[in-house]
């Protein structure tokens, strides 16, 4: 079971089974990858009877096509499903805003405090930005525009050199630069914002741009018909969900550092995605979004583990995590069929079939030819899972709490 698992993962043997073996060990041998190996096996057993084929005779190009074509039906279904909701809307990616916001946990976050956002984008004055949104003004475009949606033109026509700029202004935040509030949805639909997206979403290939440091996720127009890709609202609506989780994720961490010195050298990590702690698991860095997960989904844990000693800058809600597949189905039922299927594949003799929706959604989305599917989403999610799996066993829970009160342990902030 063990080589099933090496073989959907791409592990490197024999250093991917040493690992497990220490694992297993260490956990007092659970057997928790065995039973993985089984439940993945088993689920994708479940998901092709769904889809109408032969669990037994099915041929990986096969099963991609068939899954392709329930994303298809999936979509219309997503759509019906939005205009319910949102009879007087006729902007398909503002429905896909407005539904997501119902069903999101109102879980406030640690956020840049828009005046702040405003004074930065003042100091280095985005000029490509202001002319293709037609201002002439600094001044005037802060008045009229989202904050977090000029943070999004700017990022997608400023040049590196003005992002480095901006990260650079990150380094010299503090704890007192940012709030706690909800997470913001913008989703913008001007005439300008429209041929915004026209030209950038068609080059980007995806119409979503997140920030952690600002809590906020913006949603760009969909291009004309003739421009738009297959699946635009799922693929949507799934990016904006996996950016509200790094969003959650990134909170926790900056709440985390509040009281210790070079904050604002944390919120330039956050920034870039690069968040760890100081532990290692399967021979990876742990990322933050990990340990994130670990307590959403362990939360008896939280109180007596990591909150002890830590109370002044955390809460238990603060380790919050939205399912994609669940918030998905209850929006519309039929999706349920996705559940439980983020970190499941079928293995053929080309290499893994996804199951997982991103990766699905992404790839037929772009009419990504069999040879060229997405796994990687799958692939990260397993390994994820595997990880989860044995840091519940108390034996290894204990050396990450140990590695995290030392990471977050007070220190005084300098200048």
């Amino acid at each position: 079971m063990t080589r099933a698992l090496s073989e959907l993962l791409g592990a490197r043997e024999p250093a991917f089974h040493m690992h497990l073996q220490q694992l297993e060990r260490n956990a007092g041998a659970p057997s928790a990858d065995i039973r993985l190996s089984v439940e993945v096996q088993q689920r994708m057993r479940q998901t092709i009877t769904a889809l109408g084929l032969d669990a037994d005779d099915t041929t990986g190009r096969e099963l991609y096509a068939a899954l392709g074509q329930r994303l298809c039906a999936d979509e219309a279904a997503f759509a019906k499903a939005l205009e319910k909701g949102s009879t007087k809307i006729d902007d398909p990616i503002t429905r896909v805003a407005m539904t997501l916001k119902q069903h999101i946990e109102p879980t406030k976050v640690f956020a840049l405090k828009p005046s702040v956002a405003k004074r930065l984008l003042k100091a280095l004055m985005p000029k490509k930005t202001m002319k293709a949104l037609g201002y002439r003004s600094v001044d005037s475009m802060l008045k009229h525009e989202a904050v977090a949606s000029l943070f999004a033109a700017a990022w997608l026509l400023e040049t590196e050199q003005w992002i480095r700029r901006m990260h650079t202004a990150y380094g010299k935040l503090s704890p007192t630069d940012f709030e706690t509030r909800e997470i913001s949805i913008d989703h913008p639909n001007s005439k300008r914002w429209q041929l915004l997206a026209e030209t950038t979403v068609a080059t980007k290939k995806h119409n979503i741009v997140s920030f952690k440091e600002l809590g906020a996720v913006v949603l760009l127009p969909l291009p004309s018909e003739a421009k738009r890709p297959e699946l635009p609202l799922l693929a949507t609506a799934i990016l904006t969900l996996h950016a509200v989780n790094d969003i959650y994720a990134a909170s926790t961490f900056l709440k985390l550092h509040q009281l210790q010195g070079q904050f604002g050298q944390v919120v330039k990590t956050v920034a870039l995605g690069k968040a760890t702690v100081s532990a290692t698991f399967l021979d990876q860095p742990i990322s933050w979004a990990m340990v994130q997960r670990f307590y959403a989904r362990f939360s008896h844990l939280v109180h007596d583990e990591i909150l002890e000693g830590l109370e002044l800058t955390v809460e238990a809600k603060d380790f919050a995590w939205q399912g994609v597949e669940q918030t998905l189905a209850r929006i519309e039922p039929s999706l349920q069929m996705w559940a439980d299927t983020h970190h499941v594949a079928h293995y053929d003799v080309s290499g893994p079939v996804s199951a997982n929706l991103t990766d699905l959604v992404l790839s037929h989305c772009n009419k990504l030819p069999y040879e060229q599917r997405l796994i990687q989403h799958f692939r990260h999610e397993l390994r994820t899972e595997l990880s989860l799996r044995y840091l519940s066993f108390e034996r290894l829970q204990q050396t990450v709490h140990e590695q995290l009160h030392r990471q977050f342990a007070f220190e005084p902030v300098t200048a």
